[in-house]
């Protein structure tokens, strides 16, 4: 038997800036009862795993303000207006990374808090890689680093990759990339 859904009786956006925009939802629990759910809406993200093609995967390591750190991340970025999950994946690739290809795979798609955002992230593989300067926003400073599949898995479980929407393109992508 399926499980019981709220009903949402209206939508309020409460702030909105150029990432994204926070609601609130009148809503009515199965039951009758009323309620307000607050949470973050965006057009998506889409988040690249780019194959060398000796095996090792692109990474970018950029400076975290909201942790005060540093993060080994792949190459992604949310979907902006008018834009698809694809034209993104290929802006990001070449933006952050410095890598541009005709050769795509879309294998899956996951939403990163489910509890606080409606995002979805979609996971691509990115193959057969041309090198192109690449092109930072002016809030983003990029050191790029190739690691072979098993470094990735040695990095995630020491912690030295530690940004969970990265952690969990690689679970979705790992199993389709062959050597």
């Amino acid at each position: 038997m399926p499980l019981k859904t709220w009903k949402k009786k209206s939508e309020t956006v409460l702030f909105r800036n150029s990432w994204w925009t926070y609601k609130k939802d009148e809503t009515e629990l199965p039951g009758g009862k009323r309620g307000e759910y607050h949470y973050v809406h965006t057009n998506g993200a889409s988040m690249v795993v780019p194959v060398l093609n000796d095996g090792r995967i692109v990474f970018v390591n950029q400076y975290r303000y909201l942790n005060d750190r540093e993060s080994l991340e792949l190459p992604c970025g949310g979907v902006k207006d008018g834009h698809t999950y694809e034209e993104t994946a290929k802006h990001e690739l070449e933006e952050e990374a410095g890598f541009i290809t005709r050769d795509w795979q879309m294998v899956g798609e996951f939403n990163p808090y489910n509890g606080i955002t409606d995002e979805l992230c979609r996971v691509f593989i990115a193959k057969n890689l041309s090198e192109v300067p690449p092109t930072p926003d002016e809030t983003e400073e990029f050191e790029i680093l190739s690691l072979m599949p098993d470094e990735v898995d040695t990095r995630i479980t020491t912690g030295t990759i530690w940004d969970g929407m990265t952690i969990a393109a690689w679970n979705i992508a790992k199993s389709r990339i062959s050597g």
